[in-house]
């Protein structure tokens, strides 16, 4: 429901969306955009909820696909458990002195296996 809840507004903002393996991947046009929208400010270049990924660009979702793709994986594990679960590695990373993000154990995964394996750009 969060990846829906933060699909909606992208596409009523012209963005798009297509089904690619077990998630939906949408899209924001960020020059389709009006100048004051706030999906402006969206802080990352891709992020993953549930079985949903949002992208900034086609080109950003493209270079990130396989990544974004393991965490719909990492969320079929745990289900709705995934979302503590991250926050609580993300917190686990900063006390052992490391970046919450780049030190989460759900994203060196992501980026250990993405690396290895990818997903078909379709």
């Amino acid at each position: 429901m969060a990846g829906i809840a933060l699909a909606l507004p992208v596409l009523a903002s012209g963005g798009t969306a297509r089904r690619v393996g077990p998630a939906i991947e949408v899209v924001v046009h960020r020059d389709a955009l009006p100048g004051r929208s706030p999906l402006r400010l969206l802080p990352f270049a891709a992020i993953t909820l549930g079985h949903v990924i949002v992208a900034l660009s086609g080109r950003q979702l493209a270079a990130l696909r396989a990544h974004e793709h393991v965490h719909v994986r990492q969320y079929e594990a745990l289900g709705p458990l995934f979302f503590p679960a991250y926050a609580a590695a993300s917190l686990v990373a900063l006390v052992r002195g490391r970046c919450p993000y780049a030190g989460n154990a759900f994203e060196v995964q992501a980026c250990r296996k993405s690396a290895n394996t990818g997903v078909a750009e379709a």
